[in-house]
């Protein structure tokens, strides 16, 4: 007799999980109205779209590396030069469109009068994008 206790209090217990098959055919059946409704669209405002080439754009992105030697010897892209050439090959970069970007490798114990000197002579030349480059501080890892 006990035993038939058992069974009936085993099978009168509420089910646990969950039953996913109307959420899942209420899913089906908006995502189907969505796919169908979705091309039926249009937009209420009429707009003519320019044409584009589909030619790939090329782009120069020269740029001069200057560097400044402890010394104050000038290097234009590795090529040991004057102030009067400098001068000049500044003037022609200036006329160039798009300007060439003008890097500045200064010496961390060169004078700075020679460093400013060089910049005044990129600015007078119409020279705008110009940059310093140096390296980035290490830092103790203590």
């Amino acid at each position: 007799m006990s035993d038939c206790r058992f069974r009936r209090q085993r099978q009168a217990a509420p089910r646990a999980d969950m039953n996913v098959v109307p959420l899942v055919d209420v899913m089906l059946v908006l995502l189907v109205i969505f796919i169908v409704t979705a091309p039926l669209l249009t937009h209420a405002v009429k707009i003519d779209l320019p044409q584009a080439s589909s030619q790939v754009n090329v782009t120069r992105d020269e740029r001069v590396e200057l560097a400044v030697r402890e010394d104050g010897a000038l290097y234009w892209n590795g090529e040991p030069l004057t102030l009067e050439q400098l001068t000049e090959r500044c003037d022609a970069a200036g006329r160039q469109a798009p300007q060439p970007e003008f890097h500045l490798h200064a010496d961390r114990h060169v004078h700075y009068e020679r460093v400013a000197r060089v910049l005044a002579i990129a600015v007078r030349s119409g020279l705008q994008r110009v940059g310093f480059v140096s390296l980035p501080e290490e830092r103790a890892t203590r």
